[in-house]
C-alpha cells in the first residue's frame, strides 16, 4: 500500500497541493515558535527572558498544532470525499478496509514529511526574527542569541506528521462509515463543547478585575462555543434554509444546492466561525484590556506586554491559516463541481447565472458563519467587559469586528468567484465528459 500511495502522488501530485501547503504552514510555526524553546534553553538567559521565551513557545506551539491537524483535516476530507469512487473501485479490486485506510494515511505522511522538511529554512528566518521583536519590547535581553536546535525540529516533523497521519485516519474512516454514526458522534462533541464552553464563560464572573487569569475563562470559553457551533454547522445551516425566501433563480438555484450539499459544507463553515470567534473576541478582549491599564495609569509590565504579543500572534496565525483552510476547501469543492456548472450550462444557464448562484451561495454561508462565530465572540466578550471595565460593551466601536468580517467575506466570495470562473472557461461539454 506504501507503494500505491507513492504512485498516487506521483501520478496526480496537483491533488496534494492543498495538504502540503497547510503541512508547510503548520510546520514554519511550530518550529518558529518552539525555536524559542531552543533559545531559551541556552546558558546565560536570564529569568526574566527564558519566562517569556517559553510562555511564546508553549501558548502559540499549542495553538499551533490545533490549527495544524484542523488545516490538515480539512483539506484531507475534501480529498477523500472526491476519491470516493477511486476508493471504492479499490475495495471492488480485493483491497481491504485497512488496506485503503494505509494508503491514504500513508499518502498524507508522506507530504507532510515534504511540507515539514521544506520549512525548515523559513521557520529558521521567522524565529530569528520574532526573538528581534522581542528584543526591541524589551521582553527579551538584546544579549539572547537565537537558536534553532532539536526540540524545534523534532516538534515541527513530529506533529506536522502525527497530524497528517490523524487527519487521514479521521477523513478516510469517515468516509467508510455511516452517516447516522457520525452523525450521533459529532452531535455529542458538540454539545460537549457548548456545556464546557458555557460554564467557562460564566465562571468569568468569579473573577475580579485585577485578577492576571481573567482573560482566560472567556478566551476559551468562546473558542469551545465556536468549535460546539461548528460541530453542529449542518444543522444550523439547514434551519437557516428552511427559513429563507429565495427570490430569483439563481437565488433559488442557490438554496437548493446548499440543501444538498450541507453536510460537506462543514469544511467551510467551520473555519469560517472559528476565525470570527476567536479573533472578535481575542482582539476585543485585549483591547479592553489595554485601555483599563491606560486609565489606571500603570506601565505595562513584561507579563502584560507577553500577554498581549501572545494575543495578537495568536490572531495572525488564526488569519493565516484559516485563510489557508478556506481557500483549499473552497478551491477544492468548486473545482469538484465542474461537471455540475457543465450540465447547468447544456441545460440552458448561462455563466452569469452560475456565477450569480455561487456568489449567492457564498454570501448565505458567509453570513451564517459569520453570525454563529459573532454569539460564540460575544459569548466571551460581554463577561469579561463586565467585569474588567463596568460596562457591557467594549467602547472601541465596531471597526475591528467589520475588519474581521471583511476578510471573512473577502476570502470566501472571492475563492468562490475566482475558481467558479476558472471552471467554467472550460466548455460545457467537455466538462461534462471529463468529470463522468
Amino acid at each position: 500500500m506504501f507503494v500505491l500511495a507513492m504512485r498516487s502522488i506521483r501520478q496526480r501530485p496537483g491533488r496534494f497541493l492543498s495538504t502540503l501547503l497547510s503541512a508547510f504552514l503548520g510546520a514554519v510555526i511550530i518550529m518558529m515558535f518552539n525555536s524559542l524553546q531552543d533559545t531559551a534553553g541556552q546558558p546565560g538567559v536570564d529569568a526574566v527572558s527564558r519566562d517569556t521565551l517559553t510562555t511564546s513557545a508553549s501558548v502559540v506551539g499549542g495553538y499551533g498544532t490545533l490549527l495544524v491537524f484542523f488545516a490538515v483535516a480539512s483539506t484531507l476530507t475534501v480529498n477523500v470525499r472526491q476519491r470516493t469512487g477511486e476508493l471504492e473501485l479499490l475495495r471492488c479490486s480485493g483491497a481491504t478496509p485497512a488496506q485503503i485506510k494505509r494508503m491514504v494515511v500513508g499518502e498524507a505522511v508522506a507530504v507532510a514529511l515534504i511540507g515539514a522538511v521544506l520549512a525548515i529554512g523559513p521557520a529558521m528566518l521567522g524565529g530569528h526574527a520574532l526573538l528581534g521583536a522581542f528584543h526591541d519590547s524589551g521582553q527579551v535581553a538584546r544579549s539572547v542569541d537565537y537558536s534553532f536546535g532539536v526540540f524545534a525540529l523534532d516538534s515541527g516533523v513530529g506533529v506536522t506528521l502525527l497530524a497528517a497521519a490523524g487527519a487521514a485516519f479521521l477523513a478516510v474512516r469517515r468516509a467508510t462509515r455511516r452517516r447516522e454514526q457520525r452523525g450521533r458522534a459529532r452531535t455529542l462533541l458538540a454539545y460537549a463543547a457548548l456545556g464546557v464552553g458555557g460554564t467557562a464563560v460564566t465562571s468569568t464572573f468569579a473573577f475580579s478585575a485585577k485578577d492576571a487569569a481573567l482573560m482566560a475563562p472567556p478566551a476559551y470559553g468562546a473558542i469551545l462555543l465556536s468549535v460546539g457551533f461548528a460541530l453542529l454547522s449542518p444543522r444550523l445551516l439547514t434551519g437557516v434554509l428552511d427559513r429563507l425566501q429565495p427570490t430569483g433563480a439563481s437565488g433559488w438555484l442557490a438554496v437548493r444546492n446548499l440543501r444538498e450539499r450541507v453536510h460537506q459544507l462543514a469544511g467551510i463553515l467551520m473555519p469560517l466561525i472559528l476565525f470570527t470567534a476567536m479573533a472578535t473576541a481575542t482582539l476585543y478582549m485585549q483591547a479592553v484590556e489595554s485601555d483599563a491599564i491606560e486609565a489606571s495609569g500603570l506601565k505595562k509590565s513584561v507579563e502584560t506586554k507577553n500577554l498581549e504579543t501572545l494575543n495578537l500572534t495568536v490572531v495572525g496565525i488564526i488569519v493565516v491559516f484559516v485563510c489557508v483552510m478556506l481557500v483549499n476547501s473552497l478551491y477544492a469543492a468548486t473545482t469538484y463541481r465542474s461537471r455540475e456548472f457543465g450540465q447547468q450550462r447544456l441545460a440552458g444557464a448561462t455563466p452569469g447565472q452560475v456565477l450569480r448562484t455561487v456568489a449567492a451561495e457564498g454570501v448565505i454561508v458567509t453570513v451564517t458563519g459569520a453570525l454563529l462565530g459573532t454569539v460564540a465572540a460575544l459569548a466571551g466578550i460581554v463577561p469579561f467587559t463586565v467585569v474588567r471595565a463596568d460596562s457591557v460593551l467594549p467602547h472601541q466601536g465596531i471597526g475591528i469586528y467589520l475588519a474581521v468580517i471583511a476578510v471573512s467575506v473577502a476570502v470566501t466570495l472571492g475563492t468562490s468567484l475566482v475558481t467558479a470562473r476558472r471552471v467554467l472557461r472550460a466548455p460545457a461539454v467537455e466538462a461534462v465528459a471529463l468529470a463522468a
